[in-house]
């Protein structure tokens, strides 16, 4: 080697020593960042491309100096036989940075491709997870809604004094609220397996064919007047309301029924119209009973004269005695006439009623006992003191036991009782019989003037109408409860109550409208 080459050699060799220095140094530094991030691309491109870049230095450096140090020592051949080998190595290490370098090209735009991805996946996370909230927002505001709406329509339904009912096509009740079960006595564990079905409710089941005919036909029915059953199958006059609903695409069919209790407005109705019949009747007889009194008395008077002056053995005795007794059947329907016509002033005392009860039931028993009927007396001790025309009172229970043993005949018993209900404050005696019981066509009639079903000359029909308006004066009412074949049982009504001593009072054909006679 010459001299003038060595400076030349010197700086091969040391920059040589530098590249496989430098090298090093940035794979380390490609390792560190490598390190510090695994998933960035970068990064990892990096690492590799040093790798690379690293072999590629080391190999032309090492090259380089086994070069120089060959020439230096005259070992020429040995560097011949090496430089290929030598110039294989670098060419293949640039061929992996180049190729590193064109894959990391491709990579990285695959990359870029990723990353837009991520963030457009990222956004629409974001977007969906604002609409999960505001849909979970919606939700919950919508449930709130419909469970405001849904406990506000739950507490009409439950709380509505009105009896609600909903039933389907065929008419079995779905549901019901509160004032349905008392009104219609539905037990409350009736469910599914105990359906309940509407027409079964209906005192007239062919009711039920023509309510849903309509309901199918128009889609709502406005207060149709219906008799259902209540408890015992007592009748009961209700107002029905409807309106159908179609639901799961028309599919299947509700009908929801409103109803209405009248049963108090009907018997009210019937009493007025009582009332009226009693004030006209009144009248009426008031005329005839005037008009027939004074010719009625003197046929009397004339025949008792006959009488006085007619032996009692001829025939024409006989006749006038006839005569005599038939006019004074007269005279006691026409003064029973005037006594259901004739204003009276009702004188009201202090006084016992289980006393009056039992006046009138001492007079009777004896005549009772001989056609083998029997009376009995259970009055509840807790009854107080009451303020009534003691008087009157004892005719209403006279006629009462009276009736009983006349449906009786022979061979049975009255039993008369009496019960105080402090609550409500009121008494109620009760007469119970044996008899025959009266029908059910005739129960809405009892009261009127002159309705009988006794025998001619047995009655006048007058004895129930005056006792239905004595108890009217007294703020009270009479109750019937018959069934031919069972016997009948009289109620009689009164409040306990603390009033004047004497009361004047309307006249006792005109009774007030507070009452109600009922029938089962």
């Amino acid at each position: 080697m010459t001299l003038p080459l060595l400076p030349i050699t010197l700086v091969d060799v040391f920059g040589s020593s530098l590249m496989i220095l430098f090298a090093l140094l940035c794979v380390g530094l490609a390792v560190r960042l490598r390190r510090q991030d695994r998933d960035n691309l970068v990064w990892t491109y990096l690492l590799w491309f040093s790798y690379a870049l690293a072999g590629f230095a080391i190999s032309r450096a090492v090259g380089h100096i086994t070069e120089h140090v060959s020439l230096v020592l005259d070992q020429g051949h040995t560097w011949k036989i090496l430089k290929p080998y030598s110039g294989a190595i670098n060419t293949i290490s640039f061929v992996v940075v180049a190729s590193i370098t064109l894959f990391f090209e491709r990579i990285w735009k695959i990359y870029q491709q990723i990353a837009r991805d991520k963030l457009a996946l990222e956004d629409t996370h974001r977007q969906l997870r604002y609409l999960n909230r505001h849909l979970e927002d919606l939700v919950a505001a919508r449930t709130r809604e419909l469970t405001h709406s849904e406990s506000k329509y739950r507490r009409i339904f439950e709380l509505s004094r009105d009896p609600i009912l909903v039933a389907d096509e065929t008419g079995v009740l779905i549901d019901f609220n509160p004032s349905a079960m008392r009104l219609l006595a539905i037990d409350s564990e009736s469910g599914p397996d105990r359906a309940l079905s509407l027409p079964d409710l209906l005192q007239h089941p062919g009711d039920w064919d023509k309510l849903r005919g309509e309901l199918l036909a128009t889609g709502f029915i406005n207060d149709e007047e219906l008799e259902l059953a209540g408890r015992a199958r007592q009748s009961l006059n209700v107002l029905l309301s409807a309106t159908r609903e179609n639901t799961a695409e028309n599919r299947t069919v509700r009908f929801h029924f409103l109803l209405k209790d009248i049963s108090q407005r009907k018997a009210m109705t019937r009493q007025l119209l009582q009332a009226d019949k009693l004030a006209s009747i009144g009248q009426l007889a008031a005329g005839i009973a005037h008009e027939i009194n004074n010719p009625l008395s003197i046929i009397l008077g004339y025949t008792q004269l006959l009488i006085r002056s007619e032996d009692a053995a001829t025939e024409r005795y006989g006749d006038l005695r006839t005569i005599e007794k038939h006019a004074r059947a007269c005279k006691t329907i026409v003064e029973d006439l005037l006594k259901f016509s004739r204003s009276t002033q009702t004188r009201k005392e202090a006084g016992s009623l289980h006393q009056a009860v039992e006046e009138v039931v001492n007079v009777v028993r004896h005549h009772f006992e001989l056609d083998n009927v029997m009376i009995t007396c259970e009055l509840d001790p807790a009854v107080p003191p009451m303020v009534i025309d003691k008087e009157k009172i004892e005719q209403v229970f006279m006629n009462l036991v009276m009736n009983a043993k006349q449906a009786i005949g022979k061979n049975g018993a009255i039993q008369v009782t009496s019960r105080f209900d402090p609550e409500r404050k009121l008494v109620t005696v009760q007469v119970k019989d044996t008899g025959g019981g009266i029908e059910a066509r005739h129960l809405p009639r009892i009261f009127d003037p002159f309705f009988t079903t006794k025998k001619t000359g047995e009655g006048t029909g007058l004895g129930l109408s005056v006792s239905y308006g004595i108890v009217q004066h007294h703020n009270g009412e009479i109750l019937v409860a018959s069934e031919p074949g069972t016997g009948s049982t009289f109620s009689v009504v009164l409040p306990v109550q603390q009033s004047e001593l004497v009361v004047p009072q309307a006249d006792l054909a005109v009774p007030q409208p507070e009452s109600r006679k009922v029938g089962s």
